[in-house]
């Protein structure tokens, strides 16, 4: 495996600029996942790194060696689009083979057979290898997908939200699949998603992308419990993290405009009256939804609160997050 650097890459379409002056380090062997909403630049990134786009400006390092000039298949990296890409004519078995059989990389038939049928393990799709492509359902689509790039031993994975067109289930077991996989391998995965559930459960770093600048770089723990910004914040948890005024609950630091509250960030029992506005039973929690001062926000509770709408539940910022002006984290 290998690692990836980007160094003060930029990219442009038109008027566009879809990577503002990147820089990022992707180790070798880590779990990396771009985080942001659709056209944030995560796709561009990978593109870029894969060498289907070229950089208008900086450069891409795979393994220490710089890739200018250098074609997608000379870099040697496995990539997973969103869409599953799969030839319909072929079978399974010749749809997972058929990047070995690359003038490029010369596999012997016998490892060819021995590395498919041993990802179809992996996969769990050993007993579909003889269909054709045509006839999987979407889940078994999206495994042969991936497994077309786990087949090779390449410097490094990029997947493209892979997961997205999924359903709830099919997701949540891929999620597991896929992590177990990147560990067992000791690969380096680029892995980019607007999912957050995907961020938290699979990074071992987070790359936080908006309008193709780098927002922040780090630890899902780190992103989650000490972000830069609102932006930032807003990427990571659930339910997702209140943005009220500053002066709300009294004495703020000089310049913030804005105060940050997650769950555990609001201590109830304790402080001024909220008005319960609504319960949400989701099974393994309770969220109140409160109004505060004109201010709705959302917190967390016991799952089997007494709590009800009309009710009032006094709260009060606990090492609360203060933003300014522009939404940038006050120290």
């Amino acid at each position: 495996m290998a690692d990836i650097v980007l160094n003060d890459v930029t990219k442009r379409f038109g008027d566009t600029v879809a990577l503002d002056n990147v820089s990022m380090n992707v180790p070798d062997g880590a779990f990396v996942v771009l985080l942001g909403p659709t056209g944030a630049g995560k796709t561009t990134m990978l593109r870029i790194i894969s060498g289907l786009d070229k950089p208008d400006e900086g450069t891409v390092l795979i393994d220490g060696q710089p890739m200018a000039g250098l074609t997608p298949a000379q870099r040697n990296l496995a990539m997973v689009f969103q869409q599953y890409s799969l030839y319909p004519h072929m079978t399974v078995r010749e749809n997972l083979a058929f990047p070995l059989k690359s003038p490029l990389l010369k596999t012997p038939a016998d490892q060819i057979e021995a590395r498919v049928i041993k990802v179809a393990e992996l996969l769990q799709i050993s007993h579909k290898l003889d269909n054709r492509a045509t006839a999987l359902s979407g889940g078994e689509m999206q495994r042969v997908s991936i497994g077309r790039a786990l087949v090779r031993k390449p410097h490094a994975y990029l997947m493209d939200e892979p997961l997205s067109s999924l359903d709830a289930k099919l997701r949540s077991d891929l999620r597991v699949e896929l992590k177990a996989i990147q560990a067992d391998t000791g690969g380096t995965f680029l892995y980019s998603t607007h999912d957050q559930i995907e961020a938290m459960t699979m990074a071992n770093h987070v790359g936080v992308l908006n309008h193709g600048k780098l927002v922040q770089f780090g630890t899902p723990r780190e992103v989650y419990e000490n972000p830069v910004s609102i932006y930032a914040a807003r990427r990571l948890g659930q339910p997702r993290i209140n943005i009220l005024p500053a002066p709300l609950f009294g004495d703020h630091p000089t310049g913030a405009k804005s105060i940050g509250l997650r769950s555990e960030q609001i201590v109830q029992g304790e402080g001024e009256d909220s008005l319960v506005t609504r319960v949400e039973h989701l099974g393994d929690q309770t969220r109140l939804h409160l109004n505060y001062r004109e201010h709705d926000l959302i917190t967390v509770t016991e799952i089997h609160t007494s709590l009800g709408v009309g009710d009032i539940l006094k709260i009060r910022p606990e090492k609360p997050f203060y933003f300014d002006s522009n939404g940038a984290r006050l120290a």
